[in-house]
């Protein structure tokens, strides 16, 4: 007891045993991203936006010039039959089909307002010489443009409706009724504008 030397005591080192090495940093593994993986919280708070911009101006401004430029392409598009920028009630391959239907034969629809403007004309006329044979004569000429463009339309619908089946496999709702819409207006104020000329086939 007297003749042994007293052992020196290692330092503990912090936070472990006494003597134990300290570990050293963690080596990154092979593939790895290089950088812990964020929580769930903290992924949550990047993604996390503010629903009102700081600048409200500004961002109305910009929505405003975003707005016109859309209207802008639209426009264009109903000119020049551009697919990637028309309206959705006028966008797909079946409404294109539709209005080259349309436009590849003479319609009775788009001679209605004309006739029916000429019969009101000449009815006024009739009037003021108390012609009643004359009055009865153009009102029945109207009637009898609406019965025919009653069934021109029908005629028109189920041609559409055959080019779709004959093309697509089956005919979707609302093409038909779309392009005799479109048959009732007169061919130069007709948008998209006619891609087809009377005659040809569709595209």
């Amino acid at each position: 007891m007297f003749g042994r030397a007293k052992e020196k005591t290692r330092p503990q080192q912090p936070g472990g045993t006494a003597g134990a090495p300290t570990p050293g940093p963690v080596p990154a593994k092979p593939g790895g991203k290089g950088r812990p993986t964020p929580s769930r919280s903290e992924a949550q708070a990047r993604n996390r936006r503010p629903l009102v911009p700081a600048d409200r101006k500004a961002a109305r401004t910009a929505a405003r010039q975003a707005l016109r430029e859309e209207r802008a392409r639209m426009q264009q598009a109903l000119l020049t039959g551009d697919e990637r920028h028309l309206p959705a009630r006028d966008r797909g391959p079946r409404k294109r089909l539709a209005r080259d239907v349309v436009d590849a034969r003479h319609n009775l629809g788009e001679w209605f307002l004309v006739v029916a403007l000429i019969s009101l004309v000449l009815s006024s006329v009739t009037q003021a010489f108390g012609s009643l044979v004359l009055v009865w004569a153009t009102t029945g000429l109207i009637y009898l443009m609406l019965a025919a463009v009653v069934v021109d339309s029908v005629l028109l619908s189920r041609r559409i409706k055959r080019a779709e089946v004959e093309r697509f496999g089956d005919a979707e709702r609302g093409v038909a009724s779309y392009g005799v819409m479109r048959a009732l207006q007169v061919r130069r104020l007709r948008r998209p504008v006619p891609q087809v000329k009377r005659g040809e086939q569709p595209r």
